[in-house]
């Protein structure tokens, strides 16, 4: 996990940089039956899931690319988390939370009587999230540090796990979704937030998009079933899996 988790975008110069990238040119070295090891592109560590390069990730020092005035207008947020349909009440996990640029928005959408997760596995980011939450006066939101392989979410406990711009970035994509398919009730939605490798158009870099195939190929090896896609963001869809 990271906030590592909500890096996309033009990549900050801030990249945690992975020993991967220390693979010799042309070489493929199978790290297990999931992964392979090859010689790293600009953007990627070299580690490859399912034919997909992982893409470096964002460290705290970025912070402030999480917070950038225009991303209201490029990723239309607001109309994100009216397009998710919380309940009041509900459980959420926000996975890779960052500065909690959308976590208050999920709070608040749930209620009083509702739960937000903000995981993180950066305790920087978790700091810089709740000195914002104690300003905005929210209470609801649980901090919560996770590792690289899980989000250390009690199981069998959360409505909905929600990754925006953050899951392409997983060093341990299989075993994260291991953890959070345990962590999500039954019945529970896994949504994915990922700018469009499908649409050219799209100014982000390749390895920092997902095409939706991509998403359900990696998605479904899990007990999740796809249940729909969402279309209405300007560079983005929204991919929600339920849990079987």
């Amino acid at each position: 996990m990271r906030s590592i988790f909500g890096f996309i975008a033009f990549w900050c110069s801030v990249a945690l940089i992975s020993p991967l990238a220390a693979q010799p040119s042309g070489s493929i070295t199978k790290t297990n039956a999931l992964y392979e090891l090859r010689a790293p592109s600009r953007d990627g560590i070299g580690k490859f899931y399912m034919g997909r390069e992982i893409s470096h990730v964002m460290g705290h020092q970025g912070a402030e690319w999480l917070e950038r005035p225009e991303r209201e207008a490029e990723e239309k947020t607001d109309l994100l988390i009216e397009s998710l349909k919380f309940r009041k009440g509900e459980v959420v996990a926000d996975i890779g939370a960052g500065t909690g640029y959308l976590t208050w928005k999920m709070a608040k959408a749930v209620g009083t009587n509702g739960t937000v997760y903000a995981v993180e596995i950066q305790q920087e980011m978790l700091d810089i999230l709740t000195n914002r939450l104690t300003k905005l006066g929210i209470h609801n939101v649980k901090p919560a540090l996770g590792s690289i392989t899980d989000p250390k979410l009690p199981p069998n406990s959360v409505d909905t796990i929600i990754m925006v711009d953050v899951y392409h970035e997983f060093d341990h994509p299989h075993e994260m979704m291991q953890a959070m398919s345990r962590a999500l009730r039954k019945g529970g939605r896994m949504v994915f937030v990922e700018y469009r490798a499908e649409d050219p158009d799209v100014p982000i870099k390749p390895l920092h998009k997902m095409t939706e195939a991509q998403v359900r190929k990696e998605a479904e090896v899990h007990p999740l079933a796809w249940h729909k896609t969402i279309s209405v963001l300007p560079r983005q869809h929204i991919i929600i899996f339920k849990k079987r």
